[in-house]
């Protein structure tokens, strides 16, 4: 069974019914578990609105660092991510490929979410882009004891890869790896261990190869776990049941539909 460990179904700009069949598609393919995740605390609510009648999805709560016009008060940060159903921290982070101008305000909206996920025991969920040092020095000054979270949709090297593996950190791979274009992260895919990999689509972006150019979906996480296990000379199987694994380590909160079931 798969996992995808990074969506943004309340992106997908779909009906409640097609929404279904999008997860009934991934569901088909053995993805167990959804992790939808906030790029902004305003829109946070409507975005559990959208996914609360499905046991199998999971939420964060935080603020984009390229949705700083949107940004909130260390205050407004906890006391929305201090919610019950919230399993993660996020995303948040640095981005100084799209967004350098903001850079001030970019650093102080990640140092307070650093901060919620220290004071609610929560993991965090890392963007980062064209801040690679920078990024790695917050976590090092800011990270409590025991914090822990993930790159996400991981872009950046092997060298910055094991610094975040070395403070507690996970790397997730998107449908990025699948391209052509990314001969270097293909390498990071081989050369990080297993037991700090996490798979994701990040859709409605981003789709693996053969769905490159088209809407992503959760259902090809599936493509991006056959491609890395492809790479690594491992079975899809082996892939996917440690990088489920892995997800439900770091996102503790999460259920599974077996957990979901028996409860």
């Amino acid at each position: 069974m798969f996992v995808d460990s990074h969506c943004h179904l309340d992106r997908l700009d779909k009906s409640p019914e097609a929404l279904r069949e999008t997860l009934d598609f991934a569901r088909r393919r053995g993805v167990e578990h959804f992790l939808c995740v906030s790029v902004s605390v305003n829109d946070y609510p409507m975005m559990v609105e959208t996914v609360a009648e499905f046991d199998d999805v999971s939420v964060s709560c935080g603020v984009h660092p390229l949705h700083q016009d949107e940004a909130c008060s260390y205050e407004e940060l906890l006391a929305a991510a201090s919610d019950d159903k919230v399993v993660a921290i996020g995303e948040t982070g640095l981005d100084y490929y799209y967004s350098a101008d903001t850079r001030e305000v970019q650093v102080q909206s990640f140092i307070d979410h650093i901060r919620v996920a220290n004071e609610t025991g929560k993991p965090l969920i890392i963007h980062t882009r064209d801040a690679r040092q920078e990024t790695i020095e917050l976590l090092k000054a800011h990270l409590a004891p025991g914090t822990q979270g993930v790159l996400h949709c991981f872009t950046e090297d092997l060298a910055m890869a094991e610094a975040a593996i070395e403070l507690g950190f996970y790397i997730s791979l998107s449908g990025i790896v699948t391209f052509k274009s990314a001969a270097e992260l293909q390498e990071v895919a081989k050369a990080i261990p297993l037991e700090r990999m996490l798979i994701e689509t990040d859709s409605p972006w981003l789709a693996p190869v053969p769905y490159r150019g088209k809407p992503n979906q959760p259902g090809y996480v599936v493509e991006v776990a056959e491609f890395i296990a492809n790479l690594r000379g491992i079975s899809t199987k082996a892939l996917a049941e440690a990088t489920t694994a892995n997800f439900y380590r770091l996102f503790s909160l999460a259920k599974s539909t077996e957990k979901v079931a028996s409860a």
